[in-house]
């Protein structure tokens, strides 16, 4: 099998080549980056899937015959607090898609209130932190985890769910 991730961010991609690996030995994963279609910084469930299904499609478009991966990292608001979201999807070259979300926590209102002003999570942790590129290795959850659960990990749940789901269509079809 084929498969070509949208995005060449290190966590992303660790995290799809440990799931396929681990469920199709042998398959090829391809990296490549291609827009997402939605704000550097998505709000909202259904803005992050839908960054997640175009990514996976656009993916998907570079080679006709391979599977595209989208994962895409956002926030969302429930009641007083802003928690990360992480979706992911998987486009197949028929033009079938599946899609998964991941675990969430909420961030510090401090954390909060930079993203409400339109600062994207990734520079605002990072300067939390005083630290570069979090975003591309533990992630804002891990830092807020005690790296309990990091980026990579956290996506690979969204990917074993995504493979799951594929599994299954290809057992039933």
């Amino acid at each position: 099998m084929k498969f070509i991730i949208g995005s060449t961010n290190q966590a992303k991609v660790n995290a799809a080549r440990a799931v396929i690996e681990s469920h199709f030995p042998g398959s090829e994963l391809e990296e490549v980056k291609v827009p997402s279609g939605v704000k550097d910084q998505p709000f909202g469930d259904e803005e992050t899937r839908t960054g997640a299904l175009n990514r996976a499609t656009n993916a998907a478009n570079e080679q006709g015959d391979a599977i595209g991966i989208g994962l895409e990292g956002g926030v969302r608001v429930v009641g007083e607090e802003m928690f990360v979201c992480n979706w992911g999807a998987l486009a197949l070259p028929s033009g079938k898609s599946f899609t998964a979300g991941g675990a969430q926590i909420p961030l510090p209102e401090e954390i909060a209130s930079e993203l409400r002003d339109g600062r994207e999570l990734g520079i605002v942790v990072d300067e939390y932190f005083k630290a570069s590129g979090i975003r591309f290795s533990e992630g804002a959850i891990g830092m807020f985890t005690a790296h309990a659960v990091t980026r990579d990990k956290l996506f690979e749940h969204v990917m074993q769910l995504l493979i799951g789901q594929l599994k299954y269509y290809e057992k039933a079809n």
